[in-house]
């Protein structure tokens, strides 16, 4: 493996992660249907950017607090 494909391919390991944590973090924010997909394709659509406004901006209320744990 060349090193260029290594790192494209690291760089696409990395986004698929910070997709994935985005998610977990919304699965467990307290929101209507309608924000909880809007914040989903912000995550999907801005990549690199968007899971970390998903979590800096921490939309919805904590389930934790509603005592919605999954």
């Amino acid at each position: 493996m060349l090193p260029v494909d290594f790192i494209r391919t690291a760089l696409g390991l990395c986004l698929l992660g910070m997709l994935a944590l985005a998610l977990l973090y919304l699965r467990r924010r307290a929101l209507a249907p309608l924000p909880r997909a809007a914040w989903i394709l912000l995550a999907l659509l801005l990549p690199a950017v968007g899971p970390f406004l998903v979590l800096l901006l921490q939309p919805g209320r904590s389930a934790a607090l509603e005592g919605r744990l999954p």
